[in-house]
C-alpha cells in the first residue's frame, strides 16, 4: 500500500521541494513532556532514560535484565521511534526493594539521565506532549514558498493523520488486519493483537479525516460534528452555536474522527453520513474492532503545531522546533512542507 492510501491528500498544496530526515539519529529528537510531580519516595523508581538506534520495548528489555525484573514491572508512557534521538520516563516496580545497579543497561544506546522514586507506576498515556527537534538535510526548496508555507501551518495547523510508521512496512499490519478481520479471529500473541488492531483503527480515521481534507472541511466544525479540545479524550455535540464558537478559530477547539468500536458513531447529519460511508466500504474491519471489544472513541482532525520556529543552521539545513499532543505524529507536519528522500538513518554518531 503507498502513502496516499495509508494517508491521504495534503491540506496546504503541493510540496514545497524535497529534503532528507534522519541522516542521523541527532536529525530526529523527541523529549517526552511529563506534567507529574515526582514525590522523590515510593515503590516505583522512575528513571529519565536518553536512546538511540532503539525502539521503547526494546529499551524496556534492556532495563528489566540489569534490574533482574520481569519484563511487566517495568512501564512507560509512549512509544518512541527507533531512527531517533529520543528522552523519555520508564518506571520500575521495586516493592521493598533498594535502587539496582542499571550500568549493564547503559552504553552507546541508552544513558539513563535521571533517577527518581515515585508512589505509583507510570501509566501509558500519561505524558502530555512530546517536543520535536528535527533537521531536515539536503534541502531543495523554494526559501520564500518554504516560508509562506512554515507561516501558514503554524497558523492553522495540520490534518492530523496517523503517520506512516504506524502501518508497518508498504502497509503490511493493515493487510494483515484484513487477513484476522475476514476470519472474525484475534491473534492470540498480546503485541500483535495490539498492534493490528491500532492499525486497523488508525487506517479508517485516516480514510475519514482525508475526505474531510478533500471536501475541505478538516478544519472547520460543521453541524452534526462531535467536538474536542486539543487536551481532552471527551466530545461533545456541535450545533449552530457550538460551530461559531471563538475557541474554533485559535486551535484550542477541533472538530473529530471515529477510532471505531463498539456501536455506531454519535456524530450526527453529513458528518455521520461521511463516516458511515467509511465503515461501509470497511465493514469486515469495522465490526472486527467492535467484536475486539474496543469502545467508540474520537480523536481530533487538525492538529495544533504549539511554538513552533525554524532555522537554517546551514544553506540545505531547515531545523524545526515544536510541540505535538501527544499520540501525534512529526511526520505528518513535514509532509505538508517536502517530500522527504528514499534515505535510512546510517550514522547515529552524528554531530548536532
Amino acid at each position: 500500500m503507498n502513502e496516499p492510501q495509508l494517508l491521504g491528500p495534503r491540506a496546504h498544496g503541493e510540496p514545497c521541494g524535497q529534503a532528507q530526515l534522519k541522516a542521523c539519529a541527532e536529525d530526529f529528537q523527541v523529549d517526552e513532556v511529563l506534567d507529574i510531580d515526582l514525590a522523590g519516595e515510593g515503590e516505583h523508581l522512575w528513571l529519565w532514560v536518553e536512546k538511540r538506534g532503539l525502539n521503547t520495548e526494546e529499551a524496556a528489555r534492556r532495563l528489566a535484565r540489569a534490574a533482574g525484573l520481569p519484563q511487566r514491572a517495568i512501564s512507560y508512557a509512549g512509544l518512541k521511534d527507533r531512527q531517533a534521538l529520543t528522552r523519555q520516563w520508564f518506571s520500575l516496580h521495586l516493592p521493598g526493594k533498594a535502587d539496582p545497579d542499571l550500568s549493564a543497561a547503559e552504553g552507546p544506546e541508552l544513558a539513563i539521565r535521571k533517577a527518581v522514586r515515585h508512589r505509583r507506576k507510570l501509566q501509558r498515556g500519561a505524558h502530555s506532549a512530546n517536543g520535536f527537534i528535527l533537521r531536515l538535510t539536503r534541502l531543495q526548496a523554494d526559501r520564500a514558498a518554504l516560508e509562506q508555507r512554515l507561516r501558514r501551518i503554524r497558523a492553522e495547523g495540520v490534518p492530523n493523520y496517523f503517520g506512516l510508521q504506524r502501518f508497518g512496512i508498504d502497509g503490511g499490519n493493515i493487510l494483515q488486519a484484513r487477513d484476522w478481520a475476514a476470519r472474525r479471529e484475534l491473534p492470540a500473541q498480546r503485541n500483535l493483537r495490539s498492534r493490528l488492531l491500532s492499525a486497523a483503527r488508525s487506517y479508517l480515521f485516516n480514510r475519514v479525516l482525508a475526505e474531510r481534507v478533500a471536501a475541505g472541511s478538516w478544519n472547520r466544525a460543521q453541524v452534526g460534528d462531535l467536538l474536542a479540545f486539543t487536551d481532552s479524550r471527551s466530545f461533545f455535540p456541535a450545533g449552530e452555536a457550538e460551530c461559531a464558537d471563538p475557541r474554533l478559530a485559535i486551535l484550542d477547539l477541533h472538530p473529530t474522527g471515529p477510532l471505531w468500536g463498539l456501536g455506531e458513531s454519535p456524530a450526527a447529519a453529513a458528518t455521520r453520513e461521511l463516516e458511515q460511508g467509511v465503515a461501509d466500504r470497511e465493514g469486515a474491519l469495522c465490526a472486527w474492532l467492535g467484536e475486539a471489544g474496543l469502545a467508540h472513541e474520537r480523536r481530533i482532525l487538525r492538529l495544533p503545531i504549539d511554538g513552533l520556529t525554524w532555522h537554517y543552521p546551514d544553506p540545505d539545513v531547515l531545523q524545526l522546533e515544536f510541540v505535538l499532543p501527544a499520540g501525534c505524529f512529526a511526520t505528518v507536519v513535514v509532509r505538508e512542507l517536502v517530500d522527504l528522500l528514499p534515505a535510512g538513518l546510517t550514522d547515529y554518531s552524528c554531530a548536532f
